[in-house]
């Protein structure tokens, strides 16, 4: 059951959605004067008689409640009472009078399947249905029945079969289960149509490759990830797992739906919490059809099974076999899994992919290959598809009520697709698929519907959404922290009185002090002193409940290495093995087990008459090293969850509700001009209050409803109010204002937004007031997109975390090694003799016992966690950082990694360098020719209509604007990079456009006034386009030219600033264009780059191949003056390239770099291949990219090295290697304090990056400086 508190005042929301989580109905709030408040929430609350029964119930008690006030609606029950009257009798008296309060399992089916074995029992299978049949009007009028069946034995409403309402005795739940007896009603019941099988079809079970997430509890450091790695890979059919330690979760790709619960078990079985949270099936192409040329030609995925690979010199043999081939990227070869997948330009090299392998001493087979599909961006049409959804429908009661929810959906007949029925009240969540028509058929339309089916209250209906791999993560760690917390709370009362006796009295007070003699005397058995039983009774829980965590999940890991069926080799399971759990289950069972044996040595020498008992025991170890372990681990989980607030916190930008025109038609069509807009609104002083008058809230067929924003659709018009965030993205259709838009770009200014202007879910109006198009929902909105990006980035793995695996993986076993070697290194030369009689300072037990206190520490000051931690930890606040600042890594750790590293950038001309909007032709020269200059525009216009790249937009225009006759051509032919053919039937004409090498290719030579020309537009920095002509009529004559134009594409106010500021950093700038050599130099020379890095005039495949030439033969940047002294080799000998880019012709070479950067505002396929993604198209934003790149990767070195020297010093120091000096020892005590602070050191280290800064203030200086120095 759970609890709700109400002081004063009424709920809003839905109690069944607020109670998920708790433990009991009932919520007590106490009020000035000593009144009570308790609210009830009652699940089977739905008429008046209901109503009446509690009241009665209630009244009845004593003393009476002041006040009662039960809501049908709500189904809650507010009682006012003296303090007197309890809780228990007030839930009681509900419960006796056949009212149902709702338990954790009744808000548990909103979750998705856990796949337990044994199914629910039936809700209402209990006597409380009979007192409920008693009482309520609804059900008696349905059921005119006596409400008791023979033997007096309660009765239960079940589901209908063929037209019948059945009865069933529940005396015997079981047997009704199995064969319900059934007394049969009337068969002129009326019952709710059935739904039509044309319209309605329910999903069946999914087949086929599935996409699973889970979230997975329990894993503390990177051993854990580990080993639920090495677990899920050995499964049949399952591939591609990735584990996330931070983000507690786990995703992998199973050949079967029915894989999941294996998968599951798996996790549980090695003693992790597992938990599906979401299952998507991975759609692939049909079975037999014609093979097309784009099925041979365009990339393809290739998955392959590779025999044969027994270690990780077969997995980089493999890796570099299959990646030397030309046309073959994306190589991921899963030695565990023998299997490898690779992204291949044509799917003919599959074939060279298997013999390759083979050649090199494995067995390769083909799997599968299927096509990948790059999905297009603006050009697509602005339709809506089918859209799937999954409703709650909450304030069911009974098996009626599904009924009348399926029957409502049947009257929209087959404009739906219902994939998952409403079967039992038990169980309200409805999925369904359609296709939206706004606005006569939306979302909307459907919740109504299914919302006034029920006859008395209406049901209410929400959009389901399963809880998101962050929110599973949230509440795994909240519930591990809580865990910890709970165990450590215990442990430190515990430690009061340890400390106070073992510490205290046994250490720090004068030895004829009267309470510590009393201590010390012997008492029960043998020579044991109290002190030593009260430590006993002391430590005892802390070893089993505080410290059982340790205990379980280190014998389950134990266990999963061992047990029966287990693949993991024999040798392997001496030499990788265990976690943190191991190692501090271990150092506590030893102290805790080596204080009994000592407890029962001194129980079995003769008690002494006047003098002390034994005290020798290690009880108090057990007791302070649990306790600061746990308090270490509580802090650890508590900063891990703080590294992981990126995700978190873009979600907070998503507002809940919408105001939205139901008759959206009316708004778009005929009241768009009726809007008063003002073109002159100033961003800083716009007068909101005035745009606002200007708006009407009521207009001829419009209303105006705020809705739920999961219930817009695209096309939908919504009205966007001052200081209010757009709830989805869409384009303003009326109205004017400004946006602030830092959230998603970084950038500080606002944005002015006017009709046809686009508008992003996550921004704020800050003036004005706008009604906005949605024109994306769902997952499908810029904000959706950087959430998913950020995601897909935090799981890319570092090259350096790679290190991290080697070490962890066998650490355990290293320190178990240790331990046992420092103990008996200790013994042998405590029993031979070699170490003086005075180390030995304990009365019992002898050198074995006092040998054991050294080996005890190493166990517990070893912190794999610290070194397992140092990558992940930094990466995913580095990542989050550059969220923040409009920067999404795409690729992740190894992008982050790669980029602090950069020796060289490449930049692209057009739309990099250049603003790339919206360029102009800003002089043409038109000859002499048979055809008049109107004639020449429109051939010029007709070829440039077959291209979409911006010097033929700008040509295009150019033509409109001077009057070109329109002219119709056929057979066009276009190059990449070159240019466009095209004939003309009526002028009898062939005509050619594009640059230099495009006419040279043709036969065509310039010189003369033209060349002049040429040259002086291009020393310009301008592109020049080249028309030429060729009349059929004349034969094989050549091309004649017509006309060239040159267009300027205007250089970004801040390139000049930034390629400066990067020069100071030492990192070469080179610049790469289809363009001719004179305009790209000019460009180049305009923004500081030398006119030797220019690489001018290459196709986009050309483009790619001077990146891998530059990788080669470019320049390292200097290294450091110290690095240099010490001899540091670098982590790369060949140069590394970034390349920024923003055009589809620019994809080749972002996959072909090191570190790929698209400018957000580029095309689909670029963003798809970059490694990062500047959401701002300011290059600024490349200076905070590199930056904190060397941040977070000199950051993560900083942990590395950290966590290494602690281990490195800590553990000899722990084994005794300066106890000669002084006797100075490492107890376990203070050896489980330095441990604890290890690895929570290592994570304050990584969210210290959170205090970082962009450098842009510093740049813009530059560049301010740079443009004075050109005036």
């Amino acid at each position: 059951m759970r609890h709700n508190t109400y002081p004063h005042r009424p709920p809003t929301s839905s109690p069944l959605a607020r109670g998920m989580g708790s433990e009991h109905p009932t919520k007590t709030f106490t009020a000035s004067g000593g009144e009570v408040h308790t609210t009830i929430y009652v699940s089977n609350l739905h008429c008046s008689s209901c109503v009446q029964t509690i009241q009665d119930a209630l009244w009845s008690l004593s003393p009476a409640p002041t006040s009662i006030d039960v809501s049908v609606v709500t189904q809650l029950v507010t009682v006012r009472h003296h303090p007197g009257l309890s809780q228990s009798a007030i839930e009681a008296a509900i419960n006796e009078a056949g009212f149902d309060m709702a338990t954790t399992s009744a808000v548990t089916v909103d979750q998705l399947p856990r796949f337990h074995s044994l199914s629910r029992l039936p809700a209402l299978i209990t006597g409380k249905s009979q007192k409920h049949l008693e009482q309520c009007s609804l059900c008696q009028e349905e059921y005119p029945l006596q409400c008791r069946v023979g033997g007096g034995s309660p009765i239960t409403l079940t589901r209908p079969t063929s037209g019948e309402r059945t009865l069933v005795a529940a005396s015997d739940t079981r047997k009704e289960l199995e064969a319900p007896s059934v007394l049969k009603i009337s068969q002129d019941v009326s019952v709710a149509p059935s739904l039509d099988r044309a319209s309605v079809s329910y999903g069946a079970k999914s087949s086929g490759i599935h996409h699973l997430t889970l979230s997975v509890g329990g894993m503390t450091s990177a051993s854990c990830s580990n080993t639920i790695t090495e677990l899920l890979s050995r499964l049949p059919g399952v591939s591609d797992v990735v584990v996330s330690l931070l983000g507690n979760s786990a995703t992998v790709t199973v050949e079967q739906s029915d894989f999941a619960p294996t998968v599951v078990e798996t996790i549980e079985d090695a003693g992790y919490e597992a938990e599906v949270v979401n299952m998507e099936p991975v759609f692939v192409a049909p079975g037999p059809r014609d093979v097309s040329p784009s099925d041979t030609c365009g990339a393809q995925r290739v998955i392959l099974s590779v025999g044969g690979m027994t270690c990780a010199s077969c997995f980089n043999t493999v890796t570099d076999v299959m990646s030397a081939i030309p046309g073959v990227s994306d190589v991921v070869v899963n030695l565990l899994g023998g299997s490898a997948i690779a992204v291949v330009d044509s799917k003919d090299l599959a074939a060279g992919i298997v013999e390759a392998i083979e050649d090199a001493g494995y067995e390769a087979e083909v799997i599968s290959t299927e096509a990948i599909e790059f999905t297009q961006g603006e050009n697509d049409e602005e339709t809506s598809g089918p859209r799937t959804v999954s409703l709650r429908v909450d304030g069911m009661f009974c098996y009626h009520c599904p009924g009348k929810v399926m029957s409502a959906l049947s009257s929209f007949e087959n404009r739906i697709v219902v994939l998952k029925a409403v079967t039992s009240y038990t169980d309200p969540i409805l999925q369904f698929s359609y296709i939206p028509d706004p606005p006569s058929f939306t979302l909307r339309t459907l919740a109504r519907a299914v919302s006034n089916s029920s006859l008395g209250t209406p049901f209410t209906v929400s959009v389901h959404h399963p809880p998101t791999v962050e929110a599973r993560a949230r509440q795994m760690q909240q519930y591990e922290q809580l865990h910890l917390l709970q165990r450590l709370i215990f442990a430190v009362v515990v430690a009061i009185p340890t400390f106070i006796i073992g510490i205290v009295y046994m250490s720090l007070v004068p030895s004829t002090n009267k309470t510590r003699m009393w201590f010390e005397r012997p008492m029960w058995t043998g020579n044991v002193s109290r002190a030593q039983w009260a430590m006993f009774f002391q430590a005892t829980p802390v070893m089993f409940y505080s410290a059982g965590t340790f205990h379980r999940r280190s014998l389950k890991e134990i266990w999963a290495l061992w047990r029966r069926g287990s693949r993991t080799p024999i040798w392997r399971r001496f030499v990788r093995f265990g976690s943190m759990n191991l190692l501090v289950s271990t150092g506590v069972s030893v102290a805790y087990f080596a204080s009994i044996a000592l407890l029962a040595l001194a129980a079995t020498r003769p008690r002494s008459s006047s003098g002390p008992g034994d005290t020798t025991t290690y009880f108090d170890s057990v007791v302070f090293l649990t306790m600061f372990l746990l308090a270490g681990r509580f802090l650890e989980a508590y900063s891990k969850g703080r590294t992981a607030d990126a995700i978190t916190a873009l979600g907070k930008l998503r507002p809940t509700s919408a105001l939205v025109f139901e008759d959206a038609s009316t708004v778009t069509s005929t009241e768009t001009s009726s809007y008063a807009e003002n073109r002159d609104l100033d961003i800083e002083k716009g007068d909101p209050s005035r745009q606002e008058k200007a708006f009407s809230t009521s207009r001829s067929g419009t209303k105006l409803e705020r809705v739920d924003v999961d219930f817009l659709e695209i096309g939908d018009i919504v009205r966007v109010q001052h200081g209010a965030s757009p709830p989805a993205d869409g384009t303003v259709v009326a109205g004017e204002g400004a946006f602030d838009e830092s959230s998603l770009t970084g950038e500080s200014r606002l944005v002015k937004k006017m009709s046809g202007d686009p508008v992003f879910l996550g921004t704020i109006s800050t003036r004005g007031m706008v009604d906005v198009r949605v024109d994306a929902i769902g997952g499908e909105t810029m904000l959706d997109r950087v959430v998913k990006v950020v995601r897909e980035g935090q799981t890319h793995r570092a090259p350096i975390e790679r290190v991290a695996d080697l070490l962890t993986g066998y650490f355990v076993p290293v320190v178990t090694l240790l331990a046992i070697i420092t103990w008996v290194v200790w013994l042998g030369l405590g029993l031979g003799g070699a170490l003086p009689q005075d180390y030995l300072d304990i009365d019992v037990g002898g050198w074995t016992v006092w040998s054991l206190e050294f080996a005890i520490a190493v166990f517990v000051v070893a912190c794999p966690c610290g070194i397992g931690l140092a990558a992940p930890t930094a990466l995913l606040v580095g990542s989050g950082l550059a969220a923040k600042f409009g920067i999404l890594a795409r690729g992740g750790g190894e992008a982050f990694q790669e980029a602090a590293q950069l020796d060289t950038i490449v930049f692209d001309k057009t739309g990099t360098l250049t603003e790339g909007g919206e360029p102009r032709v800003t002089d043409a020269e038109i000859a002499d020719t048979r055809w008049s200059r109107e004639v020449l525009l429109g051939v010029a216009a007709e070829v440039e209509s077959a291209s979409s790249h911006p010097l033929a937009l700008a040509i295009r225009q150019y033509c409109a604007d001077n009057e070109a006759l329109p002219q119709t051509g056929s057979a066009f032919e276009e190059t990449p990079g070159r240019g466009l053919k095209a004939l003309f039937e009526a002028l009898h004409s062939t005509a050619i456009i594009g640059n230099e090498e495009w006419m040279t290719a043709h036969g065509l030579s310039i010189d003369g006034k033209i060349a002049n020309s040429l040259d002086r537009w291009k020393s310009e920095g301008k592109s020049v386009v080249l028309l030429a002509l060729r009349h059929s009529k004349a034969g094989e004559t050549p091309f004649m030219l017509s006309a060239i134009f040159a267009v300027a594409d205007p250089l970004r106010p801040e390139a000049k600033g930034v390629i400066a500021h990067l020069h100071s950093q030492d990192i070469g700038t080179w610049m790469i264009s289809g363009d001719n050599i004179v305009t790209a130099k000019a460009v180049a020379r305009s923004v500081g780059i030398s006119e030797t890095n220019v690489i001018a005039g290459v196709l986009p495949h050309e483009k790619a191949e001077k990146i891998l030439w530059l990788q080669q033969a470019g320049m390292k940047k200097r290294q450091a003056g110290w690095r240099r002294f010490l001899g540091r080799r670098r982590l790369n000998d060949r140069c590394i390239v970034a390349m920024v880019g923003d055009g589809i012709n620019d994809a080749p070479a972002l996959a072909a770099a090191d570190v790929g950067i698209a400018i957000g505002s580029g095309s689909d396929v670029a963003i798809s291949t970059a490694s990062f993604i500047l959401v701002s198209s300011n290059l600024r934003s490349l200076l905070t990219l590199t930056d904190l790149s060397r941040k977070v990767f000199n950051r993560v070195k900083f942990n590395f090295l950290w966590a290494t020297i602690y281990n490195f010093v800590a553990v000899p120091i722990a084994a005794g290697v300066i106890y000669p000096a002084g006797h100075a020892r490492l107890s376990p005590v203070w050896a489980s304090l330095a441990m604890a602070l290890s690895s929570v050191s290592v994570v304050c280290s990584s969210l210290m990056l959170k205090l970082y800064r962009e450098p842009s203030p510093q740049a813009k200086q530059r560049e301010d400086s740079l443009r004075s120095d050109d005036m």
